[in-house]
This record gives structure tokens, sequence and C-alpha cells, in this order.
């Protein structure tokens, strides 16, 4: 399968049908839901969407067009807000769910099934004609996004004084974007906690061109976003005072498996809708995702897993093991068999 590369979805809420490839046949949501025919309906994560593409478009195929799966780009908030209303079969997210967002699933009698799939490397970026940064702090990020920056940290030489006196132009995930939690945690030290005077997106495609339209732009976005436009936009390399290694750290995936880009590298996840798993086609599509993700995460340059933490995603699909492992909060750093090894609560 050739690597692709996303056009800009005009609107949060559209839905991407993904169908399989020619001669496959089509299929519609009229189709009977048993024996393993019928619409299997996902939203959510627009960091996710490349994998989770990736694997609907693969398990379609082997269907050959018994089965529709339609992956939406609404942000991670977006998604789990249909999801707690089981409006949806699965969910992509980039960060864990929250406590608001679990006490409307138990009201609405939503019971889910976390499952982690992927990592990811948030990368803070800047325009290639930008000759003065090479580094940042994770101090320094936190200088430039927490909320008593807005209107005041307005020019680079703001964040360090041997910059250039030139305006700084933002841009970020979108508020209903889990990349906008786990960002806000991880530099700011407290999840959504953001100055709004910036350029937001949900869509990672509009940050990419605004990043890549600037020379005196800042951003940060997935990894899966910049490395196919990494020849028109630089990344930063992060240096963080409580990681190990204390040198600025490269974002890349090598780095994120080896535990030394932190605080911003993640694990990424799809939870599902406990009650959907009783159609065929979704326990068939949710293991397949387990099966073959380390591979179809690769090709769109996603860091795959540790096979081991597929082994025990798969044991506790099984088990049917309901809830989440964080309790409700975002938390940053986690090693991710710690993540599999908490006994899920919902």
């Amino acid at each position: 399968m050739k690597y692709r590369i996303y056009l800009s979805i005009l609107a949060a809420v559209v839905v991407v049908s993904v169908f399989a490839g020619c001669g496959g046949g089509s299929s519609t949501g009229n189709q009977t839901q048993t024996g393993g025919t019928g619409l299997i309906k996902i939203d959510g994560s627009s960091t996710l969407f490349p994998v989770t593409e990736a694997v609907a478009e693969e398990f379609q195929k082997e269907k050959q067009g018994k089965v529709q799966v339609t992956v939406g780009i609404s942000g991670t908030g977006g998604g789990f807000k249909k999801f707690t209303r089981g409006e949806i079969d699965v969910a992509n997210a980039s960060r864990p769910i929250l406590k608001e967002e679990m006490e409307q699933a138990r009201a609405n009698g939503v019971e889910y099934i976390e499952l982690p799939v992927a990592f990811d490397a948030l990368t803070v970026v800047v325009h290639p004609q930008n000759d003065w940064v090479n580094s940042l702090t994770v101090e320094e990020l936190k200088k430039v996004w927490e909320p008593a920056a807005q209107g005041k940290i307005m020019t680079w030489n703001q964040i360090r004084p041997e910059f250039p006196n030139e305006k700084v132009a933002l841009f970020g995930a979108g508020a209903d974007s889990g990349t906008f939690d786990y960002f806000t945690e991880a530099t700011v030290g407290k999840a959504k906690s953001s100055r709004g005077d910036y350029t937001g997106s949900e869509d990672d495609n509009v940050l990419v061109q605004g990043i890549e339209g600037n020379k005196f732009a800042l951003g940060y976005l997935p990894f899966a976003y910049y490395e196919p436009h990494k020849e028109r936009m630089k990344a930063v390399s992060i240096q963080w005072d409580k990681n190990k290694v204390k040198e600025p750290v490269m974002p890349s995936l090598e780095n994120v498996l080896a535990g030394t880009y932190n605080p911003l590298s993640r694990p990424l996840f799809i939870y599902v809708n406990k009650k959907s798993l009783e159609k065929p086609e979704v326990r068939e599509f949710v293991e397949f995702y387990l099966k073959n993700a380390s591979v179809l995460a690769k090709e769109v340059k996603y860091l795959p897993l540790p096979e081991k933490a597929y082994e025990m995603a798969m044991q506790r699909l099984t088990e049917m093991k309901t809830g989440t492992g964080f309790g409700g909060v975002s938390e940053v750093g986690l090693p991710i068999e710690e993540i599999l090894n908490r006994q899920p609560k919902s």
C-alpha cells in the first residue's frame, strides 16, 4: 500500500467513507447487521485517522464489499461526544477518556473497552527558512503557550533574547482535539490550559498549510503530519529537564520507542462500545485492527506498539475488560505495558 497524503477536510463533522479497492463492490447502511456484514461507524481523532483509515481499507478488501466502515474526523473530544451517546461503534482518541466523558457514558449506559494501538511523537515545527531556532526547552514552550502568554508573548525575542524581534505566528490543535489536551498537559502542566490567540484547528492539514506558508511560524502537530512535509517545514528538538537524556531530543519514531522523546511522545487509542461487539463485523474489525496495526501503522509513518502490547490488548478484548486505566485524567510519559497492566475502571 502506498503512503497517502491526506487532503484538507473542510468540516470537522465530515464523514469519510472508506471503500474496498477497485472491483470490491459497494455496501449500504441498510445491510443486515448479522453474519459479519453491515456498517461500522468510527469517529474522533484526526491524529489516529491515517492508521484507522488504513485498517478500514484493508478490512473492507478482506470482506469483499460486505462491510462498510465510515471514519469521521471530528477530533478526539467530538468523537467522544458521539461515542458516549452511543452513536458510533468505535472512537479514535489521541488521549485517554476524561472524567466528564466517563460520566456521560455511564449516564447513557455505554460501556467501553480501551485499547492502545500506536504511538505518536507530537512534533514542534517551524518554517524551513527559520535559521535561528533548532531546539526549545519545555519551559520555553510553556512560556509561549500558557494562558498568561496571551497578548504578551508575541515576538520571537521574547522567547529567547537572541531570537529576532519578529511576531510569532502560532499554529496548534483546536480545543476539541486530543492533541490539544495532551500538548497542554505535557508543556503547561494542565490539560486544556492554553492561550487562545493562535490559529487552531482539529484538522492537522490546516496547520501544515499555515506553518508552511509563514517564515515566522511556530506550531505543533502529530509526527505523521510532519513526516510527509519535512522538506517544507523544520522539526525542533526538545529539551526536558526531567528526561534521562539531558541534550535536546529530535522527534523520531526511534526516539519514541527508546523512551527518550519526552514529554511529547504518547500512545493513541481506540475505544470500542461493548454493545457494538455483539455485531460480528465490529468484533472482526477490532480483532483485525489489533492483528494488523503493527504493519499498517508503519505504512502511514506511525510507530507501532511492541508486539507484547498488542497481545495484551487482544487479551483485554477477549476478556471484555471495560473501563479505562487512567481514571479520567491525562498522564504523560507512561510506558505502554504499565497502561495495559492497570485494572480498567469505568
